[in-house]
């Protein structure tokens, strides 16, 4: 299971050079590290390092979110004590945070976004997903001491499910659709993709027909892809499932009166075809970057002690369907976020157990990652299956 930190990034008004070479990684000892990528002459000579870190949100930090809309860092603590944080911080110009806003709250989210319309960088609200209270909750913005819950959404079981860590609805994330009209919470323990319809003036959200993933799938989280920038013609959403070890693909519709609607068509196994995935390991994370889709497999060590595996599928342009391509090594364990740069040839990797940013070479017109080119390690490793180490890293751009 997840941890919620959302960080919302964008015009920020830092010179490109350092917007290109800085992401942030949350950890789960209450820190959010600012890192600076230096690339080399070649890839051995690039490198990666720690420069300043920030605290405030709370004891577990956990979800970075990056949208190039916002100058603002939204953080949402997991703290499962009965009291956690939502935090708002700006991106000053050496890349470091300074905290905007706090507001205390019940804790134990897992995932979030800010949405609709309104003055806080063109946003009005903040939703989050608490996954073992089965809840959906979103807040005003800005984010101060006397914040108060706006709506919160509870789930309900219909019937029972076989897999134990099904024994009742776990809501993964919190993900706008690309109009912004639409909120989508997978939910790990329904085997449901939930769909909210958003009154952007208001902030109220309206459920609709949810998406249905397969029995026992667990969809975690998703991104988008169309075939045109800028268009919902052709909208593929795909899904990747914590429980399945798979990746779902969704066709998307867009009616003229009513809710979005989702149909799943495709489950991949997010390990080759023959092959079955280890005992004990997730699937944990997904991102589309052109036309080839990367999922990421926590706990496989498929390529020896403590180096998990990053799956790459190819997207067919005119149809949307996934084809797996192959498997390569996330240099990390327990690679529990990644994320692909603007320009596509860098991925960042966080792995949680080994606490470290492994930083991989991707060629943006195949789709093939590289070597590694820069490695280091944040804070404290963690220790297998449990909520500590790293949370996540995120490129600011």
């Amino acid at each position: 299971m997840a941890s919620l930190k959302t960080l919302i990034l964008g015009s920020l008004g830092l010179a490109s050079e350092v917007l290109g070479a800085t992401l942030l990684a949350s950890h789960y000892t209450g820190k959010i590290f600012s890192l600076s990528y230096t690339p080399g002459a070649s890839n051995a000579t690039a490198s990666l390092a720690s420069k300043s870190s920030v605290s405030g949100c709370g004891t577990m930090p956990a979800w970075l979110h990056v949208d190039s809309g916002s100058p603002t860092v939204y953080c949402v603590d997991e703290d499962w004590n009965g009291s956690g944080m939502l935090a708002s911080y700006s991106v000053e110009a050496d890349g470091s945070l300074k905290q905007t806003g706090q507001a205390v709250v019940a804790g134990a989210s897992v995932h979030g976004t800010p949405f609709g319309g309104g003055d806080e960088d063109g946003y009005g609200f903040i939703a989050t997903v608490q996954y073992d209270p089965s809840n959906l909750t979103t807040y005003e913005l800005p984010l101060t001491e006397s914040s108060a819950v706006l709506q919160q959404l509870h789930f309900n079981l219909t019937e029972p499910k076989a897999n134990p860590r099904q024994n009742a609805p776990h809501p993964h994330a919190a993900q706008l659709d690309p109009t912004g009209k639409y909120l989508i919470v997978p939910d790990l323990g329904a085997d449901l993709v939930r769909i909210f319809s958003i009154d952007a003036s208001t902030g109220n959200l309206t459920a609709c027909e949810p998406g249905v993933a397969g029995e026992g799938d667990g969809p975690r989280h998703g991104d988008w892809w169309a075939p045109k920038e800028g268009s919902t013609d052709g909208q593929r959403l795909y899904t990747v499932n914590e429980l399945g070890n798979s990746v779902s693909s969704w066709t998307v519709t867009y009616p003229d009166d009513g809710c979005l609607t989702l149909k799943k068509i495709q489950t991949i196994s997010t390990y080759a075809e023959g092959s079955t995935a280890p005992n004990g390991s997730k699937a944990a994370e997904v991102h589309v970057s052109g036309n080839f889709l990367y999922a990421a497999n926590r706990a496989d060590e498929t390529f020896g002690p403590q180096n998990d595996s990053l799956v790459t599928y190819a997207i067919d342009p005119s149809t949307g369907d996934i084809k797996f391509v192959e498997a390569t090594p996330a240099h990390a364990w327990f690679p529990r976020t990644f994320s692909i740069n603007k320009a596509g040839d860098l991925v960042a990797v966080g792995g949680q157990t080994t606490s470290n940013v492994a930083i991989i070479a991707r060629d943006p017109e195949t789709g093939k990652l590289g070597d590694l080119v820069a490695n280091l390690q944040v804070a404290t490793p963690g220790t297998p299956q449990n909520e500590d180490g790293l949370s996540v890293v995120v490129w600011v751009e």
